[in-house]
């Protein structure tokens, strides 16, 4: 039984004094790869040095979080689409919306999206999607932008049936962190029916820790609390939910063993 952890920040600050010691309980707890999701061009390298020192547990993607989308916006994708020219990243990611913190940059927001989706297609790379207060948004750009070459991962996803269903008809899977162990979520009547071969497992670490967890520090080894409510909620084995989110990834991803 292994797992991937689709989305974690593990090259972070919260990190800095026992990485070493949080990777290794990621890999003894069959952790076989994470996939690290950038923030904007401060992040860049802590994310690319990370990986350099385990190309074989790391896989990198590259990207520009909307919550560090500000004025000078086109100059931070400028140096993070540099980036491209000197790595091989999976994945174009983490971008997308968030209108929860702030609502004055709406505009450069979607322009970033649009841009960054522009990429993915030009490079034939899927995206990572961070998506909060703005799903209607999201979704309107993607079925706009939708034209058989895009596809990717909605990170955290948190809707309803309908947008799961949605975003699934566009082609896209579901990321499922440790939202769905919180008990007043409501995601696990959503998910409940959702076929397993649409989702991939993340940790979103440090952030979002699962039950027992919540309001901790989270970490990559925690993936198996999100894997065992997975399970319960679709009622299967846990090496069911293992097997197949695995491949998910591997399959989305493009990565091999």
């Amino acid at each position: 039984m292994e797992f991937i952890d689709t989305h974690a920040h593990l090259y972070v600050e919260q990190f800095r004094d026992d990485r070493a010691d949080m990777i290794a309980r990621a890999k003894d707890d069959k952790v076989t790869k994470v996939v690290l999701p950038n923030i904007d061009t401060a992040s860049s390298q802590h994310l690319i040095d990370l990986y350099l020192s385990d190309k074989d547990f790391f896989v990198p993607m590259m990207g520009l979080h909307p919550c560090s989308v500000d004025t000078d916006y086109k100059s931070e994708l400028d140096q993070i689409g540099a980036h491209f020219l000197r790595h091989d990243f999976v994945s174009v990611g983490e971008i997308g919306l968030d209108y929860y913190w702030d609502t004055s940059k709406i505009k450069e927001q979607k322009d970033a999206f649009v841009t960054q989706l522009g990429w993915s297609k030009a490079k034939n790379l899927p995206v990572a999607i961070h998506c909060r207060d703005s799903f209607d948004d999201i979704l309107t750009i993607l079925e706009k932008e939708q034209d058989g070459a895009l596809r990717g991962v909605l990170h955290c996803f948190s809707g309803n049936r309908e947008q799961a269903q949605r975003l699934i008809d566009l082609g896209f899977y579901l990321g499922v962190g440790g939202v769905l162990t919180y008990k007043n979520s409501g995601l696990d009547k959503v998910l409940e029916t959702v076929d397993l071969k649409h989702l991939v497992l993340e940790t979103d670490a440090p952030y979002l820790s699962p039950i027992p967890f919540r309001g901790k520090r989270n970490e990559s080894a925690y993936i198996i609390y999100i894997a065992e409510k997975l399970a319960e909620v679709q009622t299967c084995k846990l090496e069911k939910v293992a097997t197949q989110t695995t491949l998910n990834a591997k399959i989305l991803f493009g990565l091999t063993d």
